[in-house]
């Protein structure tokens, strides 16, 4: 097995570069080798959009980085990204049948590898199809949207895609911190979309500067403004100053560079001692950049560790990098008059299961305690974003505010399909991508009248 280098805990805190390093091409050679070339690829039916695995490591083992990086843009336009931050663990590597006696093939790493090589040497472009006329309108440049618009590009169909934020990327760029996914490989696979003729319209709000009736004259709309809108806990004290949702202080730093302000207009508060609640990924990423922002950070989960729905190697970078774990632990009052000063928390007993599967906490009498902090960021969940679908109308929601679709994304509104967090609720980079290739196969039938 070929470990993936990373770079020092105690060097990467002070700065925003990448943790893990790669590996080098002799390392990929020698890990994509391992592979059994099984007659069943199990770790095919693990990917969400069905990349041929065993086909691109088989060509990697050669030394054929350009062919391994054709087979994988075939099915995925984004492979450097999901070499990043997909959880191959659950899903390609999970499925591997080597990891039932020894440790999986490092997919993600490959696919990471010849995604870089590509991208470093000589990138290519998948072939496009004879225009058909026919024009579609893709709210959102999220992971959902690009990817739709990319396959439907493909197809010879004129995408255009909306964006409300003045960079495209979607939770790729404003919520995934630097040293998780650089921005600069990020920007270079959106090229590859725009690459296709897909034309991008930034600062363009769906619904307000681009009218419904605007974006329903298309021939057909995808709808991928993701789930934006933040969870709070309720509890006294929230309005206090120095309390952040994660997607504020997210967005604030990565997207508008708030850890260089003055330099840039956006300014951050910087806490010296800081609360994260929540233990999924997204709480992780805020406690490491607050971590990188100078403060001793306390992440508090009502849950103990092996609950946390964050990657386990997220888990163990945030802690390499200092970050203190409170796990079965409750917050249940944010302290101060004006400003933060503390946050009072409760001690958590797992109970039963509850309907997740989970142990359910339930708080210990006189377990009571107070942390001194001076900031505290809500990493609990997020929502559909309701700014766009509620003016729509005719277009059916759930109760928690997603747009109902079908498995192939279609909405109440016959050409109007959707995919994504607006749809499933928030979820993975590479389930919203799955998703929105459905959605594209099936546009692209509609459009052609099949």
């Amino acid at each position: 097995m070929t470990t993936v280098p990373e770079r020092p805990a105690e060097i990467r805190i002070r700065d925003f570069g990448e943790v893990d390093l790669g590996l080098s091409p002799v390392e990929a050679v020698a890990e994509a080798d391992r592979c059994l070339r099984c007659k069943k690829p199990f770790c095919v039916s693990g990917c969400p959009v069905g990349i041929d695995i065993p086909a691109f490591v088989q060509e990697v083992a050669a030394g054929n980085f350009r062919g391994a990086a054709r087979i994988v843009r075939e099915q995925n336009m984004f492979p450097a990204i999901c070499g990043r931050v997909c959880p191959q663990e659950t899903q390609c590597e999970g499925a591997c049948i080597l990891g039932n006696k020894e440790t999986p093939i490092r997919i993600g790493a490959l696919e990471r590898f010849v995604a870089d090589w590509e991208r470093e040497n000589d990138p290519t472009h998948p072939e496009v199809a004879t225009p058909t006329g026919k024009r579609v309108a893709v709210v959102g440049s999220g992971p959902a949207g690009l990817t739709a618009a990319a396959e439907l590009a493909r197809a010879g169909h004129a995408v255009t895609i909306f964006e409300s934020l003045h960079e495209a990327g979607g939770v790729l760029t404003y919520g995934i911190p630097a040293f998780r996914l650089p921005k600069d490989v990020v920007k270079a696979e959106i090229d590859q979309v725009l690459a296709l003729g897909v034309r991008l319209k930034k600062n363009h709000l769906a619904g307000r500067s681009v009218g419904v009736d605007e974006l329903l004259a298309y021939d057909a709309v995808f709808l991928a403004t993701g789930a934006g809108l933040p969870a709070f806990m309720g509890i006294p004290g929230e309005n206090l100053n120095g309390v952040y949702s994660a997607n504020e202080f997210l967005t604030r730093v990565n997207l508008m560079h708030a850890d260089a302000f003055p330099e840039f207009d956006t300014p951050v508060m910087h806490g010296a001692r800081v609360a994260v609640i929540g233990g999924g990924n997204v709480a992780m990423d805020a406690a490491r950049v607050a971590r990188r922002l100078g403060a001793r950070v306390f992440l508090i989960y009502r849950r103990g560790e092996e609950e946390m729905p964050a990657r386990r190697v997220e888990v163990l970078h945030a802690k390499e990098e200092g970050i203190e774990f409170y796990t079965c632990t409750n917050p249940t009052r944010i302290l101060g008059e004006q400003c933060v000063t503390g946050i009072e928390c409760v001690k958590m007993s797992l109970c039963g299961l509850d309907a997740s599967g989970r142990p359910s906490p339930e708080p210990i009498e006189g377990s009571e305690f107070t942390l001194d902090v001076d900031m505290v960021i809500q990493a609990i969940g997020t929502s559909p974003n309701p700014l766009l679908v509620s003016l729509i109308p005719g277009l059916e929601r759930g109760r928690k505010g997603n747009v109902v679709v079908d498995e192939e994304g279609r909405t109440s509104i016959p050409h109007v399909f959707a995919g994504g967090d607006i749809a499933t609720g928030a979820a993975t980079v590479i389930e919203a991508m799955g998703s929105a290739k459905r959605a594209a196969a099936a546009i692209n039938t509609m459009l052609k009248g099949e």
